[in-house]
């Protein structure tokens, strides 16, 4: 055997299969040159991409749920949230659905490049706003008490004497101004560079921001909404390639992305495993009712882990809510049914345990007021029937699910 044989025989799988590409040939004698090595993650970039993501997915539903307490005792008006009734929870996959399929129709006839910078726009504004507003609590616990902390006021007004109508009265200090502009300076980067980093610290603010605004009036409510999601998730995602297309041609900081590639490239990596935002936020908010986060909390882990091995085994892009609805529902009322407290949960669906009293009582400080509390309820409130990749999704350089 020639050397360059035992060489091509000693070589890995993916490096034999190029090599034979390379120099195979056309029937006109030319060489077939044109070959693509596809990206093959290694076991290690793969646990920490996923276990990131998992992790990603936990931080905001617990404090955003531990945020919703305080939120939901407020007296101020500007801190009251926006409660979810069943009859929006019955609705809200249908007109999930036609935003869905009437953005699928807005990327087939328009242009991509200008649909997406609209949206670069739209979510740098809500992006510096929401993470503006997630920042602020804990820079107030940190800001140097040397340093003084104004006030001020934003104030607009129409007519004048008794007929003066307030039209933006937005109360504010410097803790604020600095979170503002922190928050734009992330917001420049992600316009610009659009990088995994500045893509996931505005997809955290989102999703911490609807699970401490978005409120179920209670457990029916969820359940209606978890079960309409699950089928709306299972249609769109197995049933047509409209959730599919629209996810590749959506480019927007509604998913947590995570390098698979990170160990080999650093900070520069392509090759990412993503979450979208309706896999932490429409669960969290019923964490956040339930408060019960050792139960509810280990449920969605459990059902978020099942969707990786899932996906890992098929090789197939996967719904997170087909296997999250059933853990975070099955779970609590299994639990429920065991201690005696299934009527209690769907009364008033705030069963209490004392892992979550101690945490409420740790982190039970109000949140600061804002006008843009107000913008970040309508925005969330909105964005939630957006398409935002609702699956577990290995993915390219692009963000595109690679076997979806």
């Amino acid at each position: 055997m020639s050397e360059v044989e035992k060489a091509l025989s000693s070589a890995p799988e993916p490096a034999a299969a190029v090599l034979d590409a390379v120099n195979s040939t056309e029937p006109n004698g030319t060489e077939a040159l044109n070959v693509t090595a596809k990206f093959v993650a290694t076991p290690e970039g793969t646990a920490l991409a996923y276990g990131s993501l998992v992790l990603m997915a936990l931080v905001p539903i617990f404090f955003g749920a531990l945020r919703s307490v305080a939120c939901s005792k407020s007296k101020n008006a500007s801190d009251m949230p926006e409660t979810i009734t069943s009859r929006d929870a019955a609705r809200f996959p249908i007109i999930a659905s036609c935003t869905l399929f009437g953005l699928y129709l807005f990327f087939k006839v328009f242009s991509q490049d200008y649909i997406n910078l609209l949206l670069s726009v739209y979510f740098f504004a809500l992006g510096v706003l929401a993470l503006s507003h997630t920042m602020s609590p804990l820079l107030s616990r940190i800001f140097p008490g040397y340093v003084p902390n104004k006030q001020y006021q934003l104030l607009f007004t129409q007519s004048a004497g008794e007929a003066k109508e307030e039209i933006i009265n937005y109360e504010f200090d410097t803790n604020n101004l600095v979170c503002l502009l922190a928050s734009s300076v992330v917001g420049v980067w992600y316009v610009f560079k659009k990088h995994w980093i500045a893509n996931n610290l505005f997809g955290l603010a989102f999703a911490l921001n609807g699970v401490e605004l978005l409120h179920l009036n209670n457990v029916s409510t969820g359940c209606i909404l978890l079960g309409g999601l699950f089928v709306y998730d299972i249609f769109w995602v197995f049933g047509t390639n409209v959730m599919v297309t629209v996810a590749k041609s959506f480019e927007a900081p509604i998913k947590l992305v995570f390098p698979q590639d990170l160990l080999e490239k650093g900070l520069d990596a392509s090759n990412f495993a993503m979450l979208g935002l309706g896999d932490i936020v429409i669960p969290g908010i019923f964490i956040a009712l339930l408060l019960r986060f050792d139960i509810s909390f280990l449920a969605y882990i459990f059902g978020l882990g099942l969707t990786i091995f899932v996906m890992h085994t098929f090789k197939h892009a996967q719904p997170a809510l087909l296997y999250l609805v059933p853990a975070c529902v099955g779970f609590p009322v299994v639990v429920a049914i065991f201690r005696g407290e299934l009527g209690e949960m769907f009364r008033t669906g705030r069963v209490v345990s004392r892992f979550s009293r101690e945490a409420q009582n740790s982190l039970s400080r109000p949140t600061s007021s804002s006008y843009s509390g107000e913008i970040l309820r309508f925005f969330l409130a909105s964005i939630s029937q957006m398409p935002n990749s609702p699956h577990l999704a290995p993915c390219n350089a692009e963000g595109a699910a690679l076997r979806l």
